[in-house]
């Protein structure tokens, strides 16, 4: 990853989606803070960290509807609300990493996207504790605050440091999870899981993990590190290569040196 900084003037539209995490974000630091307390009081954390999660969504809901009203929304708490525009829907994850945001870890983001058409255009990634602001658009290139942002270089395997997630809710995706590390320990670096997929994302655009893979997503999970690894030249394809990778709802994301040695490692079926 070059260390050049650069002066960048964000579109209009990721002004917009910039502002509205800002805006969010402030109040879920605050409630950060206070998720330590809740741990030894009779107050329930899940029931705190739900009502975070919600607020932080509204607020983000209200800002860009406020900018752009007609356009449509999915987003993980509120579902699907359909605007006059269907060309253009909001994506929106208000509180990615909500276990990590839950027990005190200070590792979750903020994720907007817009899709035209059903396809990822723009897209931020804000992690307000590190404040590192995470975006793209189509055809502009991805950043980091002002930094230009390239997936890593490395073409060994052995030196590459992989990350996913870890779905524990149910036993065939656990063991489908398990099934795809299996013949990865003894041909890459490392395999890594924090429980934030929208950072694992945005960090294969900073070049800071190698690759990142995963089954059984939300398109809110995935749609802005979609735009962010492309734009910052990586790759994205279904684990088995497709391109169908938001109906399919598997994912790799990494470059272009590492995709086929991967794609021949990571077993078939869904």
């Amino acid at each position: 990853m070059s260390n050049q900084y650069y002066a960048v003037a964000k579109s209009p539209i990721l002004t917009v989606m910039c502002k509205a995490a800002y805006k969010a974000a402030r109040k879920l630091v605050r409630d950060f803070g206070e998720v330590e307390n809740l741990q030894v009081s009779i107050k329930t954390p899940g029931d705190f960290v739900s009502t975070a999660d919600k607020q932080a969504e509204k607020t983000i809901y209200e800002e860009l509807s406020n900018a752009r009203p007609n356009y449509s929304f999915l987003m993980e708490e509120s579902g699907a609300i359909e605007g006059k525009d269907k060309e253009f829907c909001w994506v929106v994850d208000p509180l990615d990493g909500t276990n990590n945001f839950l027990h005190g870890i200070p590792h979750f983001a903020i994720s907007i996207a817009l899709q035209k058409h059903n396809e990822p255009i723009a897209g931020i990634i804000y992690d307000p504790i590190r404040d590192e602001m995470f975006y793209a658009e189509k055809g502009s290139g991805a950043f980091l605050n002002n930094r230009r942002l390239r997936v890593s270089g490395r073409r060994d395997l052995m030196q590459s440091l992989l990350v996913t997630g870890l779905p524990l809710r149910h036993k065939k995706t656990w063991l489908e999870a398990i099934r795809d590390m299996e013949p990865l320990g003894s041909k890459v670096s490392g395999v890594r899981s924090f429980g934030a997929i929208t950072l694992d994302l945005a960090y294969v655009a900073a070049g800071r993990f190698d690759a990142f893979w995963h089954r059984h997503f939300h398109l809110w999970d995935v749609a802005a590190g979609i735009i962010l690894v492309r734009e910052a030249g990586g790759y994205v394809s279904e684990i088995s290569g497709g391109n169908d990778v938001l109906g399919k709802r598997t994912i790799l994301a990494t470059n272009e040196q590492l995709q086929g040695k991967l794609l021949e490692l990571f077993p078939a079926g869904e």
